[in-house]
């Protein structure tokens, strides 16, 4: 096991780790930007060292500050969370020749699977299924219009770098493709430094649906169920459920043994994800797979009561899992909402300031994630979210129920500040969400009809 851990993160990833970390008799580094200085992390961690300014290109994505502050701490181990360095192949490249372990898989892997291009063509290999559209990227609008025209529209357009919601269009007529084409390389070359891309069927109504897993180095793959994250707008996650109440046990049990046969066939090591669209019929289809953490994986571990941080940190230490498939069963049901300062009545506008007010809730299996407390200021410089709240309950229908009791309690306010809380609370009391009937569209179509309340 490891002596020391470098958390290469802020937020309530940082302070997720560190308790996983302390757990375990490790101990945890904290890295902060000046504007992190009265972070709840550098608080509860062992060691803090500050490594730079507010913004992130100056400091949690600045790797010789990070590499430095490994080195000056002792640390052996660096855990990046999810975002930032934590999909980064050179970065992980850059911790081996430094001799720490970068907790996640080895650079070569990532690589491999961070290419969605290449990820799909490994995964087809392995027997995964896949959407009608290309496994290697698409070179010029002549080859685009050949494969749309093949596979019929819509169809989607994806950045082969792409990641977090950004870098994909939807086209739906011919007429556009050429300019959705372009532009969607463009952005992909200013957000991501790669212009390539690939072409996939569209599917209008799907449910979004991933595999949550974790491989050692000794040849073993365990998943942990999967998660529903259908409830999202533009591509992004607001909240995410556990299990899926549209998989059979062996629908489960089959895409579960497809993620980890897949992911071991090309020497995956760490935790990750494998994420699959479904359709109205019940077909699943290979989307992607993210190489880290995952913001929604507290709801895998409620369901399975596994940690699986302290699990990625094991495997990286050179341990075998400490769970087998069979004692990695689901009990009951978990829900995730994403508290962001930011206003659903103003298309999600950012809404950021000081936490004048921050009560959590509680009660019987309640679960907050966060790293904010009264006089926090929600900074500019980094993502909207708050804190992660998470129920559990025997049954979907009263995991509901006490999502809704606990979001009726969480009190956050301040100056400016306005919360995606009533958003959340709308959403739960749908009947459309409450009856399990969500695909990807759901949260578009509820904008467009639902009144405006006030945000807290």
């Amino acid at each position: 096991m490891f002596d020391k851990i470098l958390i290469a993160n802020r937020g309530e990833i940082a302070l997720r780790v560190a308790r996983a970390c302390r757990e375990l008799g490790v101990k945890s580094v904290a890295v902060y930007s000046t504007a992190d200085a009265e972070a709840a992390v550098v608080r509860f961690a062992d060691e803090a060292v500050q490594i730079g300014p507010p913004p992130p290109a100056r400091s949690y994505l600045h790797i010789p500050s990070i590499i430095g502050a490994a080195r000056k701490s002792g640390a052996d181990a660096i855990h990046p969370g999810y975002g930032f360095l934590s999909e980064d192949p050179y970065f992980a490249e850059i911790c081996a020749d430094e001799g720490i372990t970068f907790i996640g898989p080895r650079p070569e892997v990532m690589e491999q699977v961070g290419d969605k291009a290449t990820a799909r063509q490994l995964m087809q290999k392995a027997g995964l299924p896949l959407l009608p559209g290309t496994v290697e990227p698409v070179s010029t609008v002549d080859e685009a219009h050949d494969i749309a025209g093949e596979i019929g529209y819509p169809v989607i357009i994806k950045a082969v770098a792409g990641g977090g919601g950004r870098g994909m269009s939807v086209v739906h007529q011919e007429e556009d493709l050429a300019r959705t084409y372009q532009t969607t390389r463009a952005t992909a070359q200013a957000v991501f430094k790669d212009s390539a891309v690939y072409i996939e069927r569209y599917l209008e109504t799907s449910r979004h649906t991933e595999i949550q897993l974790v491989c050692d180095s000794h040849g073993n793959g365990v998943y942990f169920g999967e998660r529903d994250c259908s409830v999202q707008r533009r591509h992004q996650k607001l909240i995410e459920e556990a299990p899926s109440v549209h998989l059979s046990e062996e629908a489960r049990r089959e895409v579960g043994e497809a993620a980890v046969r897949g992911a071991l066939s090309v020497g995956y090591t760490g935790a990750g994800t494998m994420d699959f669209l479904l359709d109205l019929d019940g077909n699943l289809a290979f989307m992607e797979m993210n190489a880290r953490i995952q913001v929604e994986h507290p709801v895998s571990e409620m369901v399975t009561n596994v940690d699986l941080i302290q699990e990625q940190i094991r495997v990286a230490a050179g341990e075998p899992l400490s769970v087998t498939q069979e004692e990695a069963r689901l009990h009951g049901h978990a829900i995730e909402c994403r508290i962001n300062a930011e206003d659903p009545d103003r298309d999600f506008a950012p809404a950021a300031g000081t936490l004048e007010t921050y009560v959590p809730p509680g009660g019987p299996w309640t679960r907050v994630d966060s790293h904010c407390y009264p006089g926090w200021t929600v900074s500019p410089f980094y993502d909207s979210l708050i804190a992660k709240l998470i129920v559990w309950a025997p049954d979907r229908e009263r995991a509901i129920d006490r999502m809704e009791r606990a979001l009726s309690e969480f009190e956050i306010a301040g100056r400016g500040v306005k919360t995606t809380i009533p958003f959340h609370s709308r959403i739960m009391a749908h009947p459309k969400f409450r009856s399990g009937d969500i695909t990807t569209d759901f949260v578009e179509q509820f904008m467009s009809t639902a009144p405006a309340v006030a945000a807290r």
